[in-house]
């Protein structure tokens, strides 16, 4: 494994500071600062810019040839970090909790940890992670006109007044896919020079928002369709293997967002999270994959395994099995003999 130390929460050192190990090139231009590597260490983006009043961006799109542990120990600041996960994962830990956190895709979290704190994210080899951090520093942020702190929650209010009892602050909040919706956008920009600064600066904006906003449901104990809690997950977990035991069986949406105890929307929504599929492209995929092993792996006639995993007409299964695999059915049968 590979270790990163940062020692600073400035845009432009951290970039340093991480080129410092990943042998790379750093662009700056319009205010913002763009290290990009490609070597034997991976391969990616990291890019950084800064606003007023304490407000700053560093987002990653990297995938490592080695899990990587970047450590932060930044002295004195005491940013809020607004955390947000578009694709793939992060373990998480500071030297103040013995335990680990893993920050899942498309959970909103907000952490702010104690003064001089060592922080350490892991970023596991081989895999594509895009993550957008949001830092504010409390002291900066409380000058700005008509910042409207005392709207937020008690304990997030105390964060960033800073208030000596209510530090380290944690929130491993729902999934939310209107965020990561909105932060696509952001990255997508192809605005140059003034009208690209303002847009990025309004989207953070926005973002910050939406993340403010989805911890105050959480806190209310609200849910919005555009939200999942952990509990959420954990009954679409449960529905898949239910679908898995019952492939066979008619599998709508409706019946399915019953089964689990979820709207059909908020159902879509948790595959989408999870899956990256809607309920049927899942169900439809994981017959196709159940079909191909009874086809190696059986004698069982083709008209016998389309009617074993659920689909009413032989000439639609042969029509999907050959757009999800090149190859018919039959000729699939027949290329694994030839092989055996």
């Amino acid at each position: 494994m590979q270790k990163i130390k940062i020692n600073s929460i400035d845009g432009t050192k951290i970039l340093e500071q991480l080129n410092s190990y990943l042998k790379g090139t750093i662009v700056s231009q319009w205010g913002e600062h763009v290290l990009e590597f490609d070597n034997e260490l991976g391969k990616g983006l990291v890019r950084s810019i800064s606003f007023d009043w304490g407000v700053s961006l560093l987002d990653y799109d990297v995938n490592f040839t080695q899990d990587t542990k970047i450590v932060f120990n930044v002295g004195k600041s005491n940013p809020i970090e607004f955390i947000f996960i578009s694709e793939g994962k992060l373990d998480y830990t500071n030297d103040i909790e013995d335990k680990p956190y893993t920050f899942e895709r498309y959970q909103n979290i907000i952490i702010s940890p104690k003064k001089k704190p060592e922080e350490t994210y892991v970023f596991p080899q081989m895999t594509t992670v895009k993550v957008n951090f949001i830092y504010i520093l409390p002291v900066e942020y409380a000058k700005k006109k008509n910042n409207n702190l005392s709207y937020l929650s008690k304990d997030l209010f105390a964060v960033f007044k800073e208030e000596k009892n209510k530090s380290p602050y944690k929130h491993y909040g729902n999934y939310n896919l209107k965020i990561a919706d909105q932060i696509k956008q952001l990255q997508d920009s192809h605005k140059t020079g003034i009208v690209r600064t303002l847009s990025i600066e309004g989207q953070l904006n926005l973002i910050l928002a939406m993340q403010l906003l989805e911890h105050s449901n959480y806190q209310n104990g609200k849910s919005f369709p555009e939200s999942l809690s952990k509990e959420d997950i954990k009954k679409i977990h449960n529905l898949s293997a239910y679908i898995i035991d019952n492939i066979s069986e008619p599998l709508s949406v409706v019946f399915l967002a019953t089964k689990a105890g979820l709207s059909p929307k908020k159902l879509q929504l948790g595959f989408r999270v999870l899956y990256s599929k809607s309920v049927n492209e899942y169900t439809r995929q994981l017959k196709l994959e159940i079909s191909r092993d009874y086809i190696k792996n059986t004698n069982d006639s083709i008209s016998e395994i389309v009617y074993n995993i659920g689909f009413k007409s032989r000439s639609y299964f042969s029509k999907i099995f050959f757009e999800q695999y090149g190859i018919l059915p039959m000729d699939y049968r027949k290329k694994i003999k030839e092989k055996g």
